[in-house]
């Protein structure tokens, strides 16, 4: 695809430069140099987006059965 891209002057200057030290087009090395950026970006993005874990915390020995529904209505109706 053709495109017109507007680059900083030493953009330019370091891309050219690259470009004669590689014997590689302008073009070639734009590509690469760009799809080598998206592909780093999307890799942290990708970290980034891990899922969260929540820390455990240890809150200590339970004061009473919560499992046992009978008792803990009793105790909030004591409450």
């Amino acid at each position: 695809m053709r495109t017109t891209l507007n680059l900083d002057d030493e953009v330019a200057a370091q891309l050219s430069h690259r470009a004669k030290r590689e014997g590689r087009s302008m073009s070639r090395v734009a590509n690469e140099l760009i799809r080598d950026a998206i592909r780093s970006r999307r890799q942290n993005e990708t970290e980034a987006l891990a899922p969260y874990v929540p820390p455990v915390i240890d809150t200590g020995r339970p004061l009473m059965d919560v499992t046992d529904v009978a008792e803990v209505l009793d105790v909030l109706d004591g409450a």
